[in-house]
């Protein structure tokens, strides 16, 4: 169980990588007559593509705003208090359970979890026997100097903008980088594209930005007043789960056994 170090986190996102667009000066034709001419000719050109790549620019950093570091909306179906629900679109059975998975995605104990019971935590979510929320978490990025925890969360929440949270998250923990490692836009590129992100180029564009950053801080610092010290922990209606007490939780039996009980 990877555990939360006993800090505040206060930090916010880099702003994003400002793109500037280098236009060498012209050398200035010299001479009488024609020459002149030349000369006037190539300002005009000069002048043009001054303007075009202007408005390559500004189109750049508009839609750099749109999704920039400085967002700090929840990704859409997400409040900082109980995380993101996954399959939003199942009518719920009478009586079923809120269920809360606090991860990290650089957690290898979240992998191990993930591999022994993701699959039926989701069937149980699509199936309307739960409410299934992710708060997620990023504590370890500061616990081993390492950037892997954001950056992921980042390409989870811009992959669940275009529906695809759930593929997403389950290609991330299939495919866990080592923990204290940092991971390349490319790295995590390699998720979105297992997960079948439709618009690959919007998705980067998004994560680039680092769009959901301080709503990852927000979920993480969140999750510590809730009570939680470590990761994974199951949250079942209002009772936690964690190390020992998730032991019996750890197969598909004890879990829907679990469900069952705080079925209403």
């Amino acid at each position: 169980m990877a555990k939360k170090p006993n800090t505040n986190r206060t930090d916010r996102p880099a702003s994003a990588t400002d793109r500037q667009a280098k236009i060498q000066a012209a050398q200035k034709a010299t001479g009488t007559g024609g020459a002149n001419k030349i000369t006037i000719a190539g300002v005009v050109v000069i002048l043009a593509i001054i303007a075009v790549v202007g408005g390559v620019i500004w189109s750049q950093k508009s839609a750099e705003d749109a999704v920039g570091s400085g967002n700090t909306s929840p990704p859409a179906g997400a409040t900082v208090a109980e995380g993101y629900r996954s399959f939003a679109d199942v009518t719920l059975k009478p009586g079923a359970p809120t269920v809360t998975v606090f991860e990290d995605f650089q957690c290898p104990a979240c992998r191990d979890l993930e591999a022994i019971l993701g699959t039926t935590i989701a069937d149980l979510a699509e199936s309307g026997d739960i409410k299934l929320n992710y708060h997620v978490m990023n504590f370890l990025d500061d616990a081993t100097g390492a950037k892997q925890s954001t950056p992921v969360a980042n390409g989870a929440f811009c992959a669940a903008d275009q529906g695809k949270w759930q593929e997403f998250h389950d290609a991330a923990f299939s495919g866990q980088y080592t923990e204290g490692t940092s991971v390349t836009q490319e790295q995590v590129a390699a998720f979105a594209k297992t997960a079948g992100v439709p618009d690959l180029s919007a998705w980067e564009a998004c994560t680039s930005a680092g769009k959901y950053t301080a709503y990852i801080n927000d979920s993480n610092e969140s999750a510590g007043k809730l009570g939680v010290t470590g990761t994974p922990t199951i949250r079942i209606n209002d009772q936690m789960y964690s190390g020992q007490t998730l032991a019996p939780l750890g197969t598909p039996e004890g879990f829907t056994k679990a469900v069952q009980d705080a079925t209403k």
